[in-house]
């Protein structure tokens, strides 16, 4: 998977309500795949930008198959529930869907103090997608409707047939992160690229795990992989405890 990373753009947010830029299925419900110019609408906000691709070498049928039963998934444990809130069939035969999901939420320690005590440890999702048979094409578009005034993360994928083999499923992937947390912008927009880009991963390795699993193999997470997941969790809460304690010892200090 190659990515490139663009941060500190001027503009940008998604525009939710599209307009119909290739055929009469996206004008039905929206998702643009024609120019993205279109799409956009510049603002006085900073926010980070992020795209890649990724590549899945299984048919563009079976990855849209995996796509509504990838949860759950040993790579998901993150993604509590999904919800259809619509779903329909256009006269041109594309599949429109808009689903609801559940995600934890956890904030960084560092990052806790500034936030409101009862805020949710949870975060809702809305994905809209469609899907025409017909181009062989798939675009989803998600974004949070919980906390995104703290942070907003709206991110775009498109899969479609790799060109140069026909039995591959590339998957294009744009996101767009924003805060309007006073002061801390930067920080939690940092905070975000860097979570998003290891959700990233995850995700085509929830892909790679049911299609292995929908194909017959036998997908299980080796030893290895717990280790190191279980070992990089617990370098990162030291970490977050470590600096917790650093903080309170200077504050002492102040106070001496």
């Amino acid at each position: 998977m190659h990515c490139h990373l663009v941060v500190n753009v001027a503009l940008v947010v998604v525009c939710r309500k599209w307009t119909s830029c290739r055929n009469k299925c996206d004008s039905q419900r929206g998702i643009c795949q024609g120019n993205k110019d279109n799409c956009f609408s510049f603002i006085g906000t900073m926010v980070k930008y992020f795209a890649c691709a990724g590549l899945l070498k299984s048919p563009w049928d079976q990855v849209c198959a995996a796509f509504w039963q990838r949860y759950p998934n040993p790579y998901s444990n993150h993604v509590l529930t999904e919800d259809i809130i619509f779903r329909e069939v256009t006269p041109g035969n594309c599949l429109i869907s808009r689903r609801l999901l559940t995600k934890t939420n956890r904030a960084p320690r560092w990052m806790e103090k500034y936030l409101p005590v009862t805020m949710a440890r949870h975060a809702y999702i809305i994905e809209d997608s469609i899907v025409d048979p017909q181009t062989r094409n798939m675009t989803t578009l998600t974004w949070n409707i919980s906390h995104a005034r703290l942070m907003s993360v709206e991110e775009r994928c498109e899969y479609c047939i790799n060109p140069d083999n026909a039995s591959w499923t590339e998957i294009k992937r744009e996101a767009w992160i924003s805060s309007n947390l006073y002061g801390l912008s930067r920080a939690v927009q940092e905070f975000g690229l860097a979570r998003f880009k290891t959700s990233v991963t995850k995700t085509m390795k929830g892909f790679e795990y049911v299609l292995a699993k929908m194909q017959g193999e036998a997908p299980l997470r080796t030893l290895t992989e717990q280790a190191t997941d279980r070992a990089r969790e617990t370098a990162l809460a030291a970490k977050e405890k470590a600096k917790d304690l650093a903080s309170q010892a200077k504050k002492k200090q102040q106070f001496v």
